[in-house]
């Protein structure tokens, strides 16, 4: 199949990779780029919080990015504890999931005397920080990126036209929201509707289904590699 990429950079890179060890083709597209964004990060911290692999290299030039690689930090999943270890991040803990699985893991903090910081996007699904309070630990958050959306290319366009593009993978609910957008403003939207539509989770998955797409498969767990699991496998010639 030709899988349509619309993550931002560098994660595009690494998903296009995945896509072509499947044995399919990759065609990058990004419909929305990260942007860092000056944040006040001092205080006594008692640990670090990221959702995203966006998080870390969005503080690379704060002044106080050395003080906070010393802390421990607590990432949602695989992907973003490896950005953060990138980052410079010594003390890494996944919670290995989703939302849900991170403030089981912050739990523990419940008698902690400093706050946790917690690296956001200015967009969020959750509020993590009202979870925790309200769970009797003590976080803040500062919002270090924003994700800033693209709209189509003119070359993809003409490939949902032609139907040249066979799927289209979504990592979250508001890449799938750019993508139908995105299609609606090009006057495309029945044909970015057709085509086969891999879902991190039910989250991504619901704005797609709600449009009216038929051909919706979601990753039995929210991870990079069980959405290109998804796809299926062809054998080399």
């Amino acid at each position: 199949m030709y899988v349509l990429i619309t993550r931002p950079e560098p994660a595009a890179a690494r998903t296009a990779a995945a896509v072509i060890a499947r044995g399919h083709e990759a065609w990058k597209v990004p419909l929305m780029r990260i942007e860092p964004l000056a944040a006040d990060l001092a205080g006594h911290w008692a640990g670090v919080i990221i959702t995203s692999a966006n998080a870390p290299a969005a503080i690379a030039a704060n002044s106080t990015r050395d003080a906070l690689l010393g802390l421990p930090l607590y990432a949602v999943g695989q992907r973003s504890a490896e950005a953060a270890r990138q980052a410079g991040f010594a003390d890494v803990v996944s919670a290995g999931g989703g939302a849900r699985d991170l403030l089981r893991l912050l739990s523990a903090h419940k008698s902690a005397d400093r706050p946790l910081l917690y690296l956001a996007g200015e967009n969020r699904a959750t509020d993590l920080v009202g979870e925790l309070r309200r769970g009797g630990v003590a976080a803040e958050m500062r919002v270090v990126y924003r994700a800033v959306t693209a709209p189509y290319p003119d070359e993809l366009v003409a490939a949902l036209e032609s139907g040249d593009v066979q799927a289209v993978l979504h990592f979250s609910r508001r890449s799938a929201d750019n993508y139908l957008n995105g299609a609606r403003e090009a006057a495309i939207a029945e044909q970015a509707l057709a085509v086969r539509h891999y879902c991190l989770s039910p989250e991504v998955a619901e704005p797609l289904q709600s449009a009216g797409a038929k051909r919706v498969a979601v990753a039995p767990s929210p991870d990079e590699a069980a959405l290109i699991e998804l796809l299926p496998p062809v054998a080399p010639p």
